[in-house]
């Protein structure tokens, strides 16, 4: 401990250079950095058991204990890494904590994008021989991009405004100040360390050195796809302008009339979809997505008189919706780490694979393990993220109200009466009565619903049950 300081943490992504950082931290003497101290998947290092006696189990049950542990028995002044889906619980202990020392480390997201690519295609993300090296390109997906990146505005921005409430500041260092022996100095005079370097580490070794250009494989696409985007969308956090909704990527307009449809995960997008397509027809294809701040804007200037919309899912099938498709699937588009975690600290029995064994009643199970992690993670209780496939519908729509709020909220139920309706108010008087498309379940949410997932599910979602008059589900 210091004056100032009594432990410090280190807010930073993948491949943005925390391992290079913290292997200069941990040179000067007196300091010390536990690794990613919070990650949901393990404690501290995807090796390790236990951080200063902590072991991954005891810190899930109570995140505070650990960083105790950090403050009083690191050797010297303790820390750790803290990506923005780790632990959520940690933020409102650190944030909140002036005896913490914020250091927030930032790094081009085009940059770090493509490096985190490289790495998941061949599977190194440390280097110390470059002999060793393992060479590959990365392929850019436009959508992929616009979410990593909206996540990451998302997240800079909550650090700011929070620190800007309660009076603190934080030492920024951006991945290019890595190489500079008197930034990293400067940090550690900052955090209260007399102690100064010679030399930066040099076991860590840069893996991609070559221009980006050299290490995307569809760069041209990648250039197009960013041409869209403003040019401060792509300089240092965390003055990332301007601050876009993490959701407007997702939003939907039709080919031709003048609808915008707000999609809310785990609802019955495949409908809404077909619909819209049908009401110009048109593919699905041929529907205007992926909007940034700047192109909404422009859509909705050229389609006055145009009408939003959203759809509400009753909270049992959204539920079941989210837990067949992000946890059950082992498919594209699941969350294969979440569902390691979750199977293991919820007992859930879920298979490798859906086969002709997997029944009603293991599904069942399954599916009210599924619901006790929802509980807890919805109540803050768990290190894993909220994610949007399973965030209260209420939430939802208050980030929607932040930049667009939808002029309708229908419900699924309704969809054959309201949305010819709303396209009426569109202009459309002829428009087609939705097709319902079921999602593809292994088991149908009739075969396995009872009383019992009703009250569970209500007890989850009461805010959502109550704002928006939802009875039971049958």
């Amino acid at each position: 401990m210091n004056d100032r300081f009594d432990y410090f943490i280190v807010f930073a992504e993948m491949r943005t250079g925390s391992n290079f950082l913290e292997a200069n931290l941990n040179a000067f003497p007196k300091l010390v950095c536990h690794g990613e101290a919070f990650n949901p998947h393990f404690i501290g290092y995807p090796n390790s058991t236990e951080i200063l006696g902590i072991s991954q189990e005891m810190r899930e049950k109570d995140p505070a204990r650990l960083i105790g542990t950090i403050k009083q028995h690191s050797d010297g002044l303790g820390g750790f890494r803290y990506f923005h889906d780790h632990d959520p619980r940690v933020l409102d202990l650190c944030l909140a904590d002036p005896r913490c020392a914020k250091i927030v480390l930032t790094r081009n997201p085009v940059d770090s994008y493509v490096s985190w690519k490289i790495a998941q295609a061949t599977g190194q993300w440390k280097l110390t021989n470059v002999k060793k090296r393992k060479d590959s390109k990365a392929h850019f997906d436009r959508d992929d991009f616009e979410n990593h990146l909206a996540d990451l505005q998302a997240f800079q921005v909550l650090l700011l405004n929070e620190l800007q409430k309660t009076g603190q500041t934080a030492f920024y260092v951006a991945y290019e100040d890595l190489q500079d022996l008197d930034v990293m100095n400067g940090l550690a005079r900052w955090l209260g360390q007399t102690d100064q370097l010679e030399s930066l580490d040099g076991k860590l070794k840069k893996q991609n050195p070559e221009p980006i250009s050299e290490k995307v494989e569809n760069f041209a696409e990648m250039e197009k796809a960013l041409a869209h985007l403003d040019q401060f969308n792509l300089t240092r956090t965390p003055n990332f302008e301007p601050r876009r909704n993490a959701v407007v990527p997702s939003y939907v307009a039709a080919a031709k009339t003048r609808l915008l449809y707000l999609p809310i995960r785990s609802g019955p997008e495949t409908s809404v979809f077909n619909w819209l397509a049908a009401l110009d027809s048109v593919s699905e294809n041929d529907l205007k997505s992926r909007f940034s701040q700047k192109s909404l804007r422009d859509w909705k200037k050229d389609n006055t008189g145009f009408r939003s919309f959203t759809v509400l899912r009753h909270p049992v099938a959204r539920a079941h919706a989210a837990f067949c498709e992000k946890i059950l699937s082992t498919g594209p588009g699941s969350f294969s780490k979440i569902r390691k975690t979750i199977a293991k600290n919820f007992n859930l029995p879920l298979p490798d694979e859906v086969d002709d064994r997997y029944d009603a009643e293991i599904h069942r199970t399954c599916f009210i393990g599924f619901l006790d992690f929802l509980k807890a993670n919805l109540a803050g209780q768990t290190g894993v993220r909220v994610d949007a496939s399973w965030a209260s519908q209420v939430q939802v729509l208050q980030g929607f109200a932040d930049l667009t709020p939808p002029d309708f909220i229908l419900r699924e139920d309704e969809l054959d009466i309201m949305l010819p309706f709303i396209a009426s108010r569109a202009g459309r008087s002829d428009a087609p009565v939705p097709a319902i498309v079921n999602d593809p379940v292994p088991v149908p949410l009739d075969a396995i619903y009872d009383d019992e997932i009703e009250s569970l599910v209500n007890g989850i979602y009461n805010k959502d049950y109550v704002s928006f008059g939802f009875g039971a589900w049958r």
